[in-house]
């Protein structure tokens, strides 16, 4: 886990200078406190922050050639399958001088071009410099899990693992996006492929960039499917069993590692299944941590306890108390854009504790969106049942309870919430349910001159287009398509990723792994979403594993007590 980032003039007669790539490099050091690297040649310059994770000597630092230093290569990431990549690049002829990664990226790309990334099993962002095409080839992994940011011009194209490292060229003004803004206050986070500053763009995931003689391509390489064809036959045991070889698996490639590792531990089905399988994986016990509050209704370390008995974890604990705002200030300048999730900042003083400890750490991500862990995936199925009324019902059902409390986290504000979008068409109902802002509030907000710059765009078209980019049937799958494309990657994975390298600590993410989100997406949504039943299978999977009251304790996310 590294950072990254890089220059290349347009004319290449102008040479980048050396100074501003180490300038760039300087502004992610937190992001690799373990070494610096900058390659620059004529027109082109890459740098490199290191985090050492595999191969930990000096033939892992970055930026890495091949043999006859035509190909250049700066990574993010991790590739989990680069063993088995290794050995069928070896018999192939290729020479390696490290036991990286890295090097694996740069011989496939030799083989397959950008067609590399189809073998590539991780997380990652990387560009590659290829001398003799005189291309740049930038890609990003298939979810989102590492970030990559770019810039591109009439003179120059800059790309960065966070965008501060961007601005550092003098040529690159600081000015809002009023566009990003507009749509960061519907939901919360900027969206992909905007970022909060003018003339600087978010690479989406699944995405490559190729930059050549001064033409930019940008291309999907993946695509989540949720079509049936494929669907793994067999009865619902059989489907569980199949279920807990892929998610193990991709546990213990994930085990793989020349440095301290360990765990998230929150207490919840996902982060108990990952500690439950490293458990028996392992031949030492987990390394496991959770973060709790004064405040019992937020406090979730007694169902974290419970599991690290179960399973004998080496178990680490951290209260959060309401100074914490004094952390505001650096959460500010390691987000870089504006970031509406609370939960960041237990995330931070998590990876801060964790860090003390270990380089790695294994957690939950992205149970809820593959096996409907939550609670609106319940309300759009209550739901369906109201659209059989009349809508002259539901709008008197919208009115009568207008009244209700309108306090975050009540029962009261969440049945006012559901009960007031029931009149909207399925799709537009649930973004009235995850959105913050409404068109109504904002206009309440706007000066004039921001109202006329972003007159016309209806932040909720990003939504409704990321359900007419998903081939499910079923409108729950669709749904869960759809906060895999939205809130997974610019959301919950950007929360992850900047915490956990503002500490320098490496986050990995089994049930990220996409041959796991492939297979869940396979199966039939009423696996996943059974009656009010969430994460049917997952549960079903994991009951001879995990205690009862975890299995089938409700569904809390990472709530803050923000009074």
């Amino acid at each position: 886990m590294c950072g990254i980032c890089g220059k290349v003039n347009l004319d290449y007669q102008q040479v980048v200078d050396a100074r501003l790539i180490r300038s760039m490099v300087t502004t992610l050091a937190h992001r690799g406190p373990d070494g610096e690297g900058v390659h620059a040649d004529g027109p082109v310059g890459l740098g490199h922050r290191r985090l050492a994770v595999i191969d930990l000597s000096e033939s892992g630092g970055q930026p890495m050639p091949n043999e006859d230093e035509t190909v250049w290569i700066t990574f993010n990431g991790e590739i989990y399958n680069f063993q088995d990549l290794r050995r069928d690049l070896l018999q192939r002829g290729h020479r390696f001088r490290s036991q990286t990664d890295t090097e694996t990226i740069i011989h496939l790309y030799e083989e397959h071009g950008p067609d590399c990334l189809r073998f590539l099993r991780g997380m990652f962002a990387f560009a590659i410099w290829d001398t003799r095409n005189r291309r740049l080839f930038l890609a990003r992994d298939r979810l989102g899990k590492k970030p990559l940011f770019y810039s591109l011009d009439h003179e120059k194209f800059l790309f960065a693992s966070e965008p501060k490292a961007i601005l550092e060229d003098p040529g690159v003004r600081a000015k809002p996006d009023l566009e990003a803004i507009h749509h960061y206050l519907t939901y919360g986070y900027v969206p992909s492929p905007f970022s909060a500053f003018k003339g600087i763009k978010k690479l989406p995931p699944a995405h490559f960039l190729l930059l050549q003689d001064g033409f930019l391509r940008i291309e999907r390489y993946w695509n989540l499917s949720y079509q049936k064809q494929g669907s793994p036959g067999g009865s619902e045991e059989e489907l569980c069993q199949e279920l807990l070889h892929r998610l193990r698996e991709a546990i213990h490639l994930r085990m793989i590692s020349d440095v301290p590792l360990g765990a998230f531990l929150s207490g919840g089905i996902d982060s108990s299944a990952i500690v439950g399988l490293m458990s028996e994986i392992s031949s030492h016990p987990v390394k496991t941590f959770s973060i709790g509050f004064e405040e019992k209704v937020y406090n979730e370390l007694p169902y974290a306890r419970v599991v690290a008995q179960r399973f004998g974890t080496d178990h680490h604990e951290f209260i959060v108390k309401p100074d914490v705002v004094a952390v505001i200030p650096k959460l500010i300048w390691h987000y870089n854009e504006p970031f509406a999730d609370s939960s960041a900042i237990p995330t931070y003083y998590l990876a801060k504790m964790t860090r003390e400890h270990v380089t790695v750490a294994l957690n939950g991500d992205a149970g809820d969106e593959s096996f409907a862990g939550y609670d609106r995936y319940v309300a759009n199925q209550m739901a369906r049942r109201y659209d059989r009324l009349p809508l002259s019902a539901r709008r008197m059902l919208e009115k009568a309870t207008a009244f209700l409390s309108s306090r975050p986290g009540s029962l009261q504000n969440r049945a006012r919430r559901f009960f007031e979008a029931l009149s909207e068409e399925p799709r537009r109902r649930y973004s009235r349910w995850i959105n913050h802002f409404h068109n109504d509030r904002k206009e309440e907000l706007y000066t004039d001159a921001f109202q006329k710059a972003v007159a016309g765009i209806d932040s909720v078209d990003l939504l409704l287009h990321a359900y007419q980019a998903s081939d499910a049937e079923d409108f729950i799958d669709a749904t869960m398509h759809v906060d895999v494309q939205l809130y997974l990657p610019d959301d919950l994975l950007v929360k992850v990723d900047i915490a956990s390298m503002a500490h320098s600590l490496e986050a990995r993410s089994p049930f990220i792994d996409h041959l796991v989100i492939e297979f869940a997406a396979s199966l039939p949504s009423r696996l996943k979403l059974n009656g009010k039943t969430q994460k049917y299978i997952l549960k079903k999977a994991v009951k001879g594993l995990l205690p009862s009251k975890i299995i089938h304790r409700s569904k809390k996310g990472f709530g803050v007590p923000l009074d």
